[in-house]
């Protein structure tokens, strides 16, 4: 890896890295990098997160420059510190695609960038790219446009009345309707006559609202609201479906490294190549160790599949049946994934009879042996400061839900264009999500159990398993697992 991002920084020629495995869970792989931009003789740029940046700069940093002699020189902003800087700056995802993607000039146009925790790419462009309409948006567009004082308090008392007309659901948030749409455009053609009659004299449209109008009228962009009902208010957001025609200048204005755990199922990421509008670059898939990072994979076919009525009472059996039969023999806290809302909180309750406090749902661990129920996003919030867990159980594959609005809304559109949306949007995340899940347990050689059945029944069933690689594959629970377990 240090020799690919030295020979980027050299040819500025963008390449895209993926770490796999227990290195991307220990972070071990930022050393490769990190000495290329400290070698490198001139300006570069590092994008990470902050917490990651915290990392490099206690821990990474300074075991390098003291065994290395690199002391490049490193600065920290939201910008470019000097014409003349000729050292390292770290700076946000969200400072830099915001700068980008808003064509600012923070940063000077064709400096080397590596980015860091590229797994991520897809909510930091999202967030910069959506437009959020909350109540100070609501009174700027007042305060600009007091002749239309009214039909703006109409059109937001209607929006909000209608939002809380929906049922809740687990994602706090609903499609604008073609109703709500149309009461919208109403709204933005009555500014602009507005606009037509003062003149001159009209403040400024406020840029929430410019960049809200913009994707009102296409179907090409998401219209959504989300609802805090305990506030009693809404917030309007709109943002494109497809961010590749977006992003492909932003990548031709300097060459770009960008590296992650688990982008792509396939070593050329064409899938992800073509939903970020990346092109021409060096793209390499560094494997796992066959040996010493492979995991006990458990692959019941006796289940029958989630969407049937009778997977939730075996799901309990099967999940009871694994903590008394391994637990005892793994060092480390169980784990079990799933998504489904009262589904988990089901499985939460029956097991918490049995294992009492062990038993925890979405909270930081507090003992060594716990058993976490958690939700995907949770645990990959918080995974990076946990222990390893012994023994990870998921419930089910982690394909984005079509009862998600949002979800709904992005597949809706890939239907529109005649393109294959499974392959293009919901498998690429789930092996992603699956990927980065069981990375931990390759550090002890962990057990993990994929209680969804559909890996034996499906067409994609075998590429799941090869993301999963190397591993030690089983249908039933192998008595020599209780002892080897224990390392």
């Amino acid at each position: 890896m240090a020799r690919l991002v030295a020979r980027a920084l050299r040819l500025g020629r963008s390449a895209l890295l993926q770490v796999g495995g227990l290195s991307a869970y220990q972070g071990q792989y930022r050393f490769s990098y990190l000495i290329a931009l400290l070698m490198w003789p001139g300006p570069a740029i590092l994008v990470v997160p902050d917490e990651i940046r915290q990392t490099i700069l206690l821990q990474d940093l300074p075991r390098l420059q003291d065994s290395l002699s690199l002391h490049k020189p490193i600065q920290i902003g939201n910008r470019w510190p000097h014409p003349d800087f000729a050292g390292l700056l770290m700076t946000t995802p969200e400072a830099w695609f915001n700068d980008r993607l808003g064509q600012g000039d923070a940063f000077p146009e064709g400096l080397p960038t590596v980015i860091d925790d590229a797994d991520n790419l897809d909510q930091w462009v999202r967030d910069s790219l959506t437009a959020e309409i909350s109540a100070p948006a609501w009174e700027a567009l007042t305060l600009a446009f007091p002749g239309c004082q009214e039909i703006i308090r109409d059109t937001r008392v209607a929006l909000t009345h209608s939002a809380f007309q929906h049922p809740v659901n687990p994602y706090h948030c609903h499609l604008l309707t073609q109703a709500e749409r149309e009461r919208l455009q109403q709204l933005q053609d009555s500014l602009g006559q507005a606009t037509l009659q003062a003149g001159p004299s009209t403040l400024p449209m406020p840029l929430p609202w410019q960049r809200f109008w913009q994707g009102l009228g296409s179907p090409d962009f998401l219209l959504w609201y989300t609802i805090d009902r305990e506030q009693g208010q809404i917030k309007l957001h709109c943002s494109p479906i497809d961010v590749a025609p977006v992003l492909t200048p932003i990548w031709q204005r300097q060459p770009v490294v960008l590296i992650g755990a688990a982008l792509d199922p396939d070593a050329k990421a064409d899938i992800f190549r073509q939903s970020y509008g990346l092109s021409d670059l060096t793209c390499l898939k560094f494997a796992p160790h066959r040996q010493h990072n492979a995991i006990r994979l458990y692959l019941p076919d006796h289940l029958p599949l989630p969407n049937t009525p009778q997977f939730q009472a075996e799901l309990l059996l099967e999940t009871r049946r694994l903590l008394t039969f391994v637990k005892p023999s793994v060092k480390g806290p169980t784990v079990i994934l799933v998504d489904d809302l009262p589904l988990k909180q089901q499985l939460a309750a029956n097991l918490a009879a049995e294992f009492g406090s062990r038993v925890q749902v979405d909270q930081p661990l507090q003992h060594p042996d716990a058993i976490l129920v958690s939700g995907w996003k949770f645990w990959h919030h918080h995974r990076p400061s946990w222990p390893s867990p012994g023994l990870l159980i998921i419930a089910t594959l982690p394909l984005p839900s079509l009862e998600n609005p949002l979800v709904a809304g992005r597949v809706a559109y890939h239907k529109r264009k005649r393109q294959d949306w499974f392959r293009l949007y919901l498998f690429p995340v789930a092996v992603s999500e699956l990927q980065r899940a069981v990375a931990p347990l390759r550090a002890n050689q962990g057990m993990v159990a994929l209680l969804d059945t559909r890996v034996h029944y499906r067409s994609y069933g075998r590429q799941v398993l090869e993301a999963l690689s190397p591993s030690a594959c089983s249908r039933k629970l192998q008595t020599d697992w209780q002892f080897d377990l224990d390392g």
